[in-house]
């Protein structure tokens, strides 16, 4: 509930701080007065759009601050303290608007953001005005405003749930297929190209090795007489260097007999000698395995050509060759794992859409159920709105059905509310209802009906009374009357019918102080209450009649309320019993 309400530099208002009660809260005055302010900052403290011009003129900053009592609002206490508020049986919003666009939102003292700010205010206030008007006759809303009645939201979350998990298995399919169906145009060539590198066999460091082989067949001859060369200078013709090595050994040997101060080792000599025998072996048996063989040549040209082709065409290397093979390996790996994942898809999807239609069913039939009750509970109220052969039904421009398997993320049924206000006449659509004063009873036996099961706290009307009068207008004020006993209710109007059965009531005036226009609201008394209906009644100068007029639709108001107040109290004695 909406306790207090505190504007500084807002619009016209320079400083106000408006107190409301529990009940009918009836906000009056002139046209132009500002009463419309009022409703634009509370609109601020519930997330609406802040812009400069909103400051007063000469101002740097605007300021508007409210404290509500949540004490029985359990739910809203929880909300706070898992987004990280400090939370209690009071709630402090406060928003300030600079014209340097350093704009601040604080909750119960906290800094906060604008979503966290709409998240708690769409469980304080409710603003029953043009806007509102138009979001009823919008035909998208009207499953909602169903849903919200007939307590099948929690339905609705479960359907939703499994929709959006729906939702994701078909974008994930969607993505699947078209995978496949790109790679698909490109599978025979990767399948061609593998098969070229594949029926090869090529390995990494095999084009060197070929080209080493080629150089030694080429130069077999050449290589042949050095080896046989070098092996007779080493070992095999007289006076070879093996030969002259023994003689300088034995030389060596007979010196230090004589001499030991020749350091000459003989040991390292000795060593020499002996690699010197198996080098001269090692060659003799090279140029032995040395044959021109002019079939392996060709071989090592025709393998080689192949290889250096697929260098060319794949990267100007054998590492390059061997990394493209193994990448279209990976494609076509992957090629088939799409495959099989679009077969899981596809299980999965069928599955789901098995949960998701059993469902969608169970909300249509908690739907069907909630629309007989909400055609019998607003033909009520319209009825008691002084349009007596007026009825409402939600329309099922589509209905789920078991074969269905198109549906939305709010289920399977397509809703519109209609009206017939006049007997006689064919059901319109709500928007297609010409008079204002029907739609504007419409709209208020709607929040009549929904507010007994609403969860907001306040609800605020504006403009209610538009297109009505007479006896339509006292009707109306009983209704708001009514809805008050559930809901704390502010209303702003223009008519005494409607202010009459109003308890706490303020007056908005505007005052000129010092050359600047401001805006005044004041709790008025009883005695002012009258000369304010009074004035509703007669105009600038009041006769007496009105205030007659005045003090008896007060009576009657009173009256009511008291007739109502013990019907109500009654129906609860028997419902005890």
């Amino acid at each position: 509930m909406l306790n207090e309400l505190s504007i500084t530099n807002f619009a016209i208002i320079d400083e106000l701080h408006v107190s409301f009660d529990e009940g009918l809260n009836i906000i009056s005055g002139e046209t132009g007065a500002g009463k419309s302010i009022l409703i634009g900052a509370v609109s601020l403290l519930l997330g609406d759009r802040a812009t400069a011009e909103m400051i007063r003129t000469q101002a740097d900053t605007a300021t508007v601050e409210a404290l509500f009592d949540i004490q029985r609002d359990t739910a809203l206490q929880e909300r706070l303290s898992e987004m990280g508020f400090p939370a209690g049986e009071q709630l402090v919003i406060r928003r300030v608007i600079s014209r340097t666009g350093k704009n601040r939102v604080q909750i119960n003292g906290q800094m906060a953001t604008l979503n966290n700010l709409a998240r708690v205010g769409e469980s304080l206030i409710n603003i029953c005005g043009q806007h509102e008007h138009q979001m009823i006759l919008l035909a998208e809303n009207h499953i909602d405003i169903l849903d919200e009645f007939g307590g099948c939201l929690s339905a609705r979350k479960a359907f939703e749930t499994v929709y959006f998990q729906y939702q994701h298995i078909l974008d994930r399919m969607e993505k699947l297929e078209n995978m496949r169906r790109q790679r698909s145009d490109k599978i025979d060539l990767i399948q061609f190209q593998l098969k070229e590198i594949a029926d090869l066999n090529p390995r990494l460091g095999e084009d060197s090795a070929l080209v080493d082989e080629k150089k030694v067949l080429v130069n077999a001859r050449k290589l042949t007489d050095y080896a046989n060369q070098a092996y007779a200078l080493l070992y095999a013709e007289n006076r070879c260097v093996s030969d002259q090595l023994k003689e300088v050994l034995s030389q060596i040997k007979e010196i230090q007999k004589i001499d030991p101060g020749l350091h000459l080792s003989l040991s390292e000599l000795e060593g020499s000698f002996i690699v010197l025998q198996e080098a001269a072996i090692t060659l003799r048996d090279y140029g032995r395995t040395l044959v021109f063989d002019p079939e392996r040549l060709a071989t090592i040209d025709e393998r080689l050509d192949v290889i250096n082709r697929l260098k060319r065409k794949y990267g100007g290397s054998m590492e390059a060759v061997l990394a493209k093979k193994q990448d279209m390996e990976d494609e076509l790996q992957h090629v088939s794992n799409v495959a099989e994942e679009l077969t899981n898809r596809t299980q999965e999807k069928d599955k789901i859409m098995g949960d998701l239609r059993e469902k969608a069913l169970a909300l249509s039939g908690l739907r069907q159920r909630a629309a007989i009750l909400l055609k019998e509970a607003v033909d009520a109220a319209i009825h008691d709105l002084n349009m007596p052969h007026a009825y409402f039904f939600a329309r099922f421009l589509r209905r789920c059905s078991e074969t269905d398997n198109d549906y939305g993320p709010k289920g399977g049924d397509e809703i519109e509310f209609y009206l017939t206000a006049n007997a006689g006449e064919e059901p319109k659509a709500l928007n297609k209802i010409a008079s204002g004063g029907e739609l504007s009873r419409v709209v208020l036996a709607l929040k009549n009906v929904l507010s007994q099961t609403g969860s907001v706290a306040t609800v605020v009307f504006d403009e209610v009374d538009s297109g009505i009068g007479g006896a339509t207008a006292e009707i109306v004020g009983r209704k708001l009357k009514e809805i008050s006993a559930h809901h704390q209710v502010i209303c702003i109007t223009h008519l005494p019918q409607i202010a009459s059965f109003g308890g706490p009531h303020l007056r908005v005036s505007k005052q000129v102080v010092d050359g600047r226009t401001s805006t005044l609201v004041e709790k008025i008394d009883d005695e002012q209450k009258i000369e304010e209906i009074s004035r509703m009644l007669g105009g600038v100068d009041v006769p007496e009649t009105a205030r007659d007029h005045a003090r008896e639709l007060l009576a009657a108001a009173a009256a009511h309320a008291t007739v109502n107040t013990g019907r109500s109290k009654h129906a609860k004695k028997s419902a005890h019993r």
